[in-house]
């Protein structure tokens, strides 16, 4: 009997950068699990992966439902037999100054942003551990290591997944389980986000450029689940605001204050439509948005653990060139 092909479970794959996720592991002949609420969306995925020589499994559920996330999986480890990758790629916004959000809003966001890659991972370590194999890719960004203006309940949803996952990883390496997680930190991206994001703004939002191809994000995912390695960060616009936030965090404070206050804000477009927090917009959106005319070429990828250490020795470079440089002056001085 033929080995059955690999498979992995992508959640809010119905669109955007799940749906691009998607596609690219149906292109390698994946086998694809598709959670989601939208069923259009879902099974325009399933046609998606069908086409490109994947097999869909469709699981609808909101990742906000804990047990619906864990009956998705046991699903798919059921259709399956196994589960070898899963993504958490799922998430919700609201753009706008923060006392403008709601609490239900606000908590919202952090149900599907958050708690969603909670579920998700619990519910793939439930099948995983016992097997002793299998990886987890949560798909992060450069906000969760420095904040935007407009933004912040996204911002701090992403933050705790950042949190939660390194958290996870150490209890996994204190198990020796060879169980991998991942986090791959996305620059912005054309997708459907910000035809569908709340606003509590007057016209529509965009996402800050540079903007990026969610189909090059996606090639990212599907390396990560397949290398394991620990932080991936996409896009130099990414590694900047990361390497920045470490650097220079006030003078990026006043910064964003300005750039990227005014950078999310559309003004030929009106806010007046429909926002899929709590209820999924009807239609298929597939992966694209509406700034395919402003993309940038695929965006360069950086490992974070070797960005750290050409950082920590660089600084050792110029330290020890100071220390050098005042050892030489002092001896000059001792000599007159």
């Amino acid at each position: 009997m033929p080995d059955m092909p690999p498979a992995v479970v992508v959640t809010g794959a119905s669109a955007g950068l799940g749906r691009a996720i998607a596609r690219r592991f149906a292109r390698s002949g994946w086998r694809v699990g598709l959670i989601a609420r939208g069923l259009d969306g879902l099974e325009g995925a399933a046609a998606d992966v069908r086409a490109l020589g994947g097999e869909p499994l469709v699981l609808q559920a909101d990742v906000s439902d804990a047990e619906a996330v864990f009956a998705a999986a046991d699903r798919a480890r059921a259709t399956f037999g196994a589960i070898d990758v899963w993504v958490n790629s799922a998430m919700a916004t609201v753009v706008g100054p923060v006392e403008t959000v709601t609490p239900a809003e606000f908590r919202r966001v952090h149900e599907v942003t958050y708690l969603g890659q909670v579920h998700g991972t619990m519910a793939a370590l439930r099948h995983m551990r016992p097997v002793n194999r299998g990886t987890i890719v949560s798909i992060g960004s450069a906000l969760a290591y420095r904040s935007i203006p407009l933004q912040v309940p996204y911002c701090a949803a992403k933050a705790a997944t950042r949190a939660f996952v390194e958290g996870v990883r150490s209890e996994l390496s204190h198990g020796g389980s060879a169980v991998r997680v991942s986090m791959v930190h996305m620059p912005a991206m054309n997708t459907p986000q910000f035809e569908w994001a709340r606003t509590h703004m007057d016209a529509a939002p965009r996402p800050v450029a540079p903007v990026f191809r969610p189909e090059d994000a996606a090639d990212a995912v599907y390396d990560a689940a397949r290398s394991g390695p620990r932080e991936i960060w996409v896009g130099g616009s990414t590694a900047q605001a990361i390497v920045g936030e470490m650097v220079m965090p006030g003078l990026l404070d006043r910064y964003l204050g300005s750039v990227a206050w005014d950078g999310q804000i559309d003004s030929r477009r009106q806010a007046d439509r429909r926002d899929n927090l709590f209820e999924p917009v009807p239609g298929d959106h597939g992966a694209d948005g509406p700034f395919g005319d402003e993309v940038k070429p695929a965006p360069w990828r950086f490992d974070a653990a070797m960005v750290r250490i050409a950082g920590a020795v660089g600084a050792a470079v110029i330290a020890g060139g100071l220390v050098g440089a005042l050892t030489s002056a002092v001896r000059s001085g001792r000599r007159r």
